[in-house]
């Protein structure tokens, strides 16, 4: 059976600034390292398990997880990653998938909501890390909490859902983490994690460039002023340390990227993960639609971040007020790049959705971190307290959200299971794959949803969405699909969208004559064979 289942004013600022390069965290006794993260981390697992609580209300938040279940239950039957099991993400979510609906069972996603709890942990520890070896043992904690009170401020469908976002975090953060201690191999590792998570992981590469950059500056700057020969030779070691690091980072990035690609299929793998998705990224077809989910997100966003933003203003503020010049380590520009590269990856693609915004927290927490050390302390409990009512409030809309999208796809799963047999295959035109997974019916086809097909992806308009916008050469595969294996039942949940059979000619060309309507449910209309047909 196919199975898934105080107070202080600008001296005070000025008095602080030169302390914030605190020494690294090896210096200090590994007594006091071990004691300061045996507290640290059951507080961090602690508050990782609340913020994640509504995740496991619902059998599954969004159709990106249904479409994760559908493939690794292909992919357990036999099925190849870029072959017969398709979709524009790189492979390592999927391998998870599988690999937990091997050992745990498909039938439930509460496995992937334990993994998610972990990684959102793993994030906080590093960033505590990052944090502490900059500004001390207070930044450490200040940072870990604030990121996991902040990790949650998004549409409940975005911040709980077990899929590509959650798990790119601990990766972009690890690669910070490794730069920050030149740990340049370790750093692009890292990286290929994130990248062959999802692709806008890699954003966090610029801020490492930027870190590997800057050591080697510092390397030559011990030597400068001591004369023209010494400067030549700290010119050629800083060359050097930049090319050795280099080779690593690189070395690091591309094995793990090169290894995933010959593990699946190469020409595949370079198709689906980088050159295939043009019309995808396409802004035009779509703007007010794109636009107004774009700010919308922002505020939502805006509200969660409300205690991280103003300690950033106000620090900047102060320096720009006392003319205090910039010293090294206060707040570095790695992490403004970091959050600049990564609200570039926001943008990239033009869709705007909600879980996108989650590669922006890592650094923002950190930002806010560094920020808060300049200022007062009670900047710092207004921080974490605003926080804390934040994250309280979408907890709340995370365990009440409504469900109607989840409920009417259950119904149609329930439906499908009722007019097919377990091993019938079926197809379901639309842009919910969990149906798949809620009815345990194998799909007909390698394309999971209608947007493969369509260039729908999230609500296009109809100007852009059809068959000439489909992913390239996907309609005669889809065909030969259909011919080969014909469904036993087709069900048609467009509702009216662009995408509705009528203003398909190959999916028309599939209905005619060949399927007739046996039912309706919410507005979807199941087609069963004709015999012969």
């Amino acid at each position: 059976m196919f199975r898934f289942a105080g107070t202080a004013g600008p001296d005070s600022v000025l008095s602080v600034l030169p302390t914030l390069a605190a020494p690294p965290i090896s210096a200090r006794p590994a007594v006091t390292r071990t004691a300061y993260w045996t507290r640290l981390l059951p507080a961090l697992a602690a508050l990782a398990c609340v913020t994640r609580t509504p995740s496991f209300v619902r059998p599954l938040w969004n159709p990106d997880e249904g479409y994760l279940a559908v493939q690794a239950g292909l992919l357990a039957h036999g099925g190849r990653l870029y072959e017969t099991v398709v979709d524009r993400k790189p492979p390592l979510l999927p391998w998870l998938y599988e690999a937990a609906f091997a050992v745990f069972g498909s039938g439930s996603l509460a496995p992937l909501r334990v993994l998610a709890i972990a990684a959102q942990l793993l994030t906080a520890a590093l960033l505590a890390s990052v944090a502490r070896r900059r500004w001390g043992d207070t930044a450490g904690r200040t940072a870990g909490v604030l990121y996991l009170l902040v990790s949650v401020g998004l549409n409940p469908e975005d911040a709980q859902a077990a899929t590509f976002e959650v798990f790119i975090l601990p990766g972009t953060v690890a690669a910070l983490w490794s730069a920050d201690r030149g740990r340049w191999g370790a750093a692009g590792a890292a990286v290929a994690c994130a990248f062959l998570t999802k692709q806008t992981g890699g954003a966090v590469l610029l801020p490492v460039v930027w870190l590997l950059c800057r050591r080697g500056g510092a390397s030559a700057g011990d030597a400068r002023g001591a004369g023209g020969a010494a400067d030549a030779r700290a010119g050629a070691r800083r060359t050097g340390v930049v090319r050795a690091g280099a080779v690593r980072l690189a070395a690091g990035f591309a094995l793990p990227v090169l290894c995933a690609a010959l593990v699946t299929d190469p020409a595949g793998f370079l198709f689906w993960t980088v050159t295939g998705s043009t019309a995808y990224a396409s802004f035009t077809g779509s703007e007010l639609l794109v636009l107004g989910r774009g700010l919308a997100n922002t505020a939502i966003l805006a509200v969660a971040c409300a205690g991280l933003v103003p300690p950033v203003l106000r620090a900047l503020r102060a320096r720009r007020a006392t003319g205090v010049p910039r010293v090294p380590g206060a707040v570095g520009a790695d992490l403004w790049l970091w959050l600049g590269s990564s609200a570039g990856a926001v943008v990239l693609g033009f869709h705007f959705f909600g879980h996108y915004y989650l590669q922006l927290l890592p650094p923002a927490a950190l930002l806010a971190t560094a920020a808060l050390q300049l200022l007062p302390r009670v900047h710092l409990v207004s921080a974490v307290l605003t926080s804390a009512c934040c994250c309280a409030l979408f907890l709340t809309w995370g365990l009440l959200a409504p469900r109607s999208e989840l409920a009417h796809s259950q119904r149609l799963a329930t439906a499908l299971a009722h007019r097919t047999a377990p091993a019938d295959r079926v197809l379901v035109w639309g842009m919910h794959p969990e149906t798949y997974w809620l009815a345990n019916r194998a799909p007909a086809s390698r394309y999971l949803t209608a947007g493969l097909l369509t260039n729908y992806s999230g609500g296009r308009d109809g100007p852009r969405v059809g068959e000439k916008y489909a992913v390239a050469d996907a309609w005669p595969v889809f065909r030969a699909e259909m011919t080969a294996r014909a469904p036993a039942l087709v069900v048609d949940d467009s509702r009216g969208k662009p995408y509705r059979p009528d203003r398909l000619p190959s999916l028309r060309g599939l209905l005619n004559g060949r399927y007739e309507e046996v039912g309706r449910v919410d507005g979807a209309v199941l087609y069963a064979r004709i015999p012969g047909g």
